[in-house]
């Protein structure tokens, strides 16, 4: 059985579909609530990490005093072999683990808005199989720097990095394949001060209204965790 741990920085953003392959799959779920200031486990006790979104950044240590030792949990179940996932934070927050540079985008990107796969992510075996080109979720305004050793899997207009794959077990996606229609609600209602109009920033009835690519996103998710997990 595989043993799923995630860790979750703010209320509204939740591992969404990841929760409902969890389920499917039979796998024990464990968690981190950092916003309960809930304690980390042992590495031993889970086989996949996950970590989640949020709206601080990766140096932002002053105003959240557990960052640090975030970062250490991460590093550690990334030493002890354990399969990693990071969507948008946790994705900066694993490059920042593995000594890439994070910093702010050249632009903020919120919305429903394409990715294109690299020619080197058709090699890589956790998301070889996504296409050429395909829609996503967006919400951040901060990048990664490509880890060494990692491979750039996708990358949008608005940001040259949106995703990286080291050694088949750990990924970091800047988009939100997990997203469902109930934690894009709360993302939405929790989130609306940074909706001010711009080249990559929709409107909150855009944000609303693409059940399509919501329910590709998922399926994607979905085989990106079986990949990760061996399933």
């Amino acid at each position: 059985m595989n043993r799923l741990h995630y860790i979750q920085h703010v209320p509204f953003e939740t591992p969404g579909s990841i929760l409902n392959w969890a389920r499917e799959c039979g796998a024990r779920v464990s968690s981190t609530m950092l916003f309960r200031d809930e304690p980390f486990p042992d590495s031993s006790t889970f086989d996949c990490l996950v970590v989640m979104g949020g709206p601080m950044g990766v140096h932002d240590e002053k105003k959240f005093g557990w960052l640090n030792r975030e970062k250490h949990f991460i590093e550690n179940a990334i030493g002890a072999g354990n399969t990693v996932l990071g969507i948008c934070l946790g994705a900066q927050l694993i490059a920042d683990v593995l000594g890439a540079t994070v910093k702010k985008n050249n632009h903020k990107e919120i919305g429903w808005f394409p990715v294109s796969t690299t020619p080197e992510n058709k090699d890589v075996a956790v998301t070889g199989f996504l296409p050429d080109s395909f829609t996503v979720f967006h919400w951040h305004g901060d990048t990664f720097e490509i880890p060494s050793g990692s491979v750039r899997v996708a990358s949008s207009e608005a940001c040259k990095n949106q995703g990286f794959v080291l050694d088949d077990r750990i990924v970091g996606l800047q988009f939100h394949l997990e997203i469902t229609e109930d934690s894009l609600e709360e993302m939405v209602r929790n989130g609306r001060q940074e909706l001010a109009p711009g080249r990559y920033v929709q409107g909150e009835q855009t944000l609303l209204s693409n059940g399509n690519s919501l329910k590709a996103n998922n399926e994607y998710m979905s085989i990106i965790m079986n990949n990760l997990t061996g399933r």
